[in-house]
């Protein structure tokens, strides 16, 4: 009993420590990233999200961008803000309890709660209808927009989205991290310095076989998720992901609004035959556009394809098409190894940035 005793005093020391370290190194991040966003009361709760206004020669209407698992608002505005602003109001949101937005409810481990938060912070912000542009978790919070508030959506533009159930299952520290009692030690003991050591070969593996840019875990400020709160609610997000979108895909076939969806064909994150294919056949008038030998960044690797989907949501002509092709010759030599390890397509199809 003796050697039992102390044996629970030095785990209860060891997790002690890890739980100090935890909380000073999140506060280091969030000074290296302080919050850049206007928090907005969306009912009871404050979502998080910067708006950037139209200019006076403005040519589209206003775009709304929803990042993906583990990441935040910061994600897409590195990607389009300097393409894009003038051109547009422009509305990057943290999602519900990611970046520096609070968590909510319980609704907002779901993507319908998530699409409500957005709607009333629209409402908020004095945005009526836009074009949604949506990146791999965000596609589901997209697609639920559309469902549930048809009339805040004018367009949709999705970029490797992951909204469709997929075959097998999540890696298995989603799984824990969700867990009443565990999954807080995890995430506030665990998760952050194991991760910290791998936020580069998470990055590498979610771009690959493209080569991020050099300054994209500074722009992106991948490092927020591994706060604590912010890796638990990502992990019940995640985890939650496919019963959900068992149960809500099949109403996809209730949305009107002008779609394009770009996917790449070596996608190791997301499996683009079974969501970008599910979202061509669910959206009647959509339009799928495969780019070849690209991953699961097109956001930041194919910019002009993307931006050139907005365009042609918002009713330009625009030859798409040519576009693409021009995009996939300039990343035709890309052969970056998804080194590092990290999730396989058939465990883990979504998120942006897996730090662990």
């Amino acid at each position: 009993m003796k050697f039992l005793a102390i044996g629970f005093c030095l785990l209860a020391l060891v997790i002690a420590g890890a739980l100090l370290y935890s909380a000073l190194k999140a506060r280091e991040i969030a000074a290296r990233f302080p919050n850049e966003g206007r928090l907005i009361d969306v009912g009871g709760y404050r979502l998080n999200s910067v708006l950037v206004p139209a200019g006076p020669d403005a040519d589209l209407p206003p775009l709304v961008f929803i990042h993906g698992a583990s990441g935040n608002l910061r994600d897409p505005m590195g990607a389009f803000r300097p393409s894009l602003e003038g051109r547009a109001a422009l509305l990057f949101v943290d999602r519900p309890g990611h970046g520096y937005s609070e968590r909510g409810g319980a609704a907002n481990a779901l993507p319908d709660g998530q699409s409500d938060a957005i709607a009333a912070l629209m409402e908020r912000r004095g945005i009526g209808a836009a074009i949604v542009v949506a990146h791999s978790f965000g596609g589901a919070v997209a697609a639920s927009l559309a469902v549930r508030h048809p009339d805040k959506v004018a367009g949709l533009v999705f970029l490797s989205p992951a909204t469709h159930p997929w075959p097998g299952g999540v890696d298995w520290y989603y799984s824990l991290a969700r867990t009443p009692v565990l999954g807080w030690i995890f995430a506030h003991a665990v998760a952050l310095p194991v991760g910290l050591g791998r936020i580069d070969s998470g990055t590498r593996f979610v771009f690959a076989p493209n080569r991020p840019p050099a300054d994209y875990s500074e722009r992106a400020a991948t490092a927020l998720v591994l706060r604590p709160d912010n890796f638990r609610n990502n992990a019940i997000d995640v985890a939650n992901l496919k019963d959900y979108v068992s149960r809500v895909a099949p109403r996809y076939r209730e949305i009107r609004a002008p779609t394009v969806i770009v996917t790449g064909d070596r996608d190791g994150v997301v499996l683009p035959g079974i969501h970008s294919a599910g979202l061509k056949r669910d959206i009647e008038g959509s339009e799928l556009v495969t780019i070849h030998n690209l991953g699961h960044k097109p956001d930041y690797i194919v910019t002009d394809v993307a931006i050139a989907a907005i365009e042609r949501v918002a009713g330009k002509t625009v030859d798409l098409e040519a576009v693409a092709r021009r995009a996939e010759a300039r990343i035709a030599g890309d052969d970056e190894p998804a080194s590092g390890g990290g999730p396989q397509p058939d465990q883990t199809p979504l998120s942006p940035s897996e730090p662990i």
